[in-house]
């Protein structure tokens, strides 16, 4: 026998926060804006804001007269200035996007049984604890880099980019750039879903 309506509203929400949150996490993850350095006017430059992202760095020169012009740089696998924190950030982010995909895929099979009235609980259940748990990983895997970025970025650190970028250790200034709102974002929703699924269990037809 199928399932009323309100049955299984509780894992569809779930289910939908989860995966715009996984959309989120690959959106963030070709994000360049994690950290904004604003760069001021020197002798040899004009004023620059420098996007600081987990795969590469943009820089935008303001130059009187002309149009914004950018300059991406991509990080290579042997690229030694590359900090720690960052190396670590990207394998969070794909081990996260890897953990969602996962999730999507074992909700699905648990929603597919909810549909059609499974008899046996331990068929929807398992993939519905399975799910909660890859959502919940995945969402820390996210806010690892959130909080990591927000820390750097709190504490003014530096990075020593190659001499032919021409970009010093330390801006002038920096704040918080747009994909870390998307990031955060991102992990709440996984987080949720997770919850979701593992300690609230709706009722299901028998």
């Amino acid at each position: 026998m199928a399932l009323p309506l309100g049955a299984n509203s509780c894992q569809t929400a779930g289910f939908a926060l989860a995966t715009i949150g996984w959309i989120l996490t690959i959106t963030s993850m070709g994000l360049v804006e994690w950290r904004v350095w604003h760069i001021g006017n020197t002798s040899l430059s004009y004023s620059r804001v420098v996007c600081v992202g987990m795969w590469k760095v943009c820089i935008y020169h303001h130059v009187p007269n002309t149009n914004r012009s950018a300059l991406c740089y991509h990080y290579a696998y042997n690229d030694t200035y590359i900090p720690l924190d960052i190396r670590i950030c990207q394998n969070l982010l794909l081990v996260a996007s890897i953990l969602g995909l996962m999730g999507r895929v074992s909700i699905i099979f648990a929603l597919k049984n909810l549909c059609v009235g499974s008899g046996q609980r331990n068929v929807t259940f398992g993939p519905l604890v399975v799910s909660g748990i890859l959502d919940i990983a995945a969402g820390i895997c996210i806010l690892i880099p959130v909080i990591w970025n927000y820390r750097s970025v709190m504490n003014e650190e530096g990075i020593a980019f190659p001499p032919f970028l021409s970009i010093p250790f330390k801006p002038n200034t920096q704040e918080l750039g747009s994909a870390i709102l998307v990031a955060g974002l991102s992990a709440i929703m996984m987080l949720s879903s997770g919850l979701i699924f593992l300690f609230y269990r709706c009722p299901i037809a028998r």
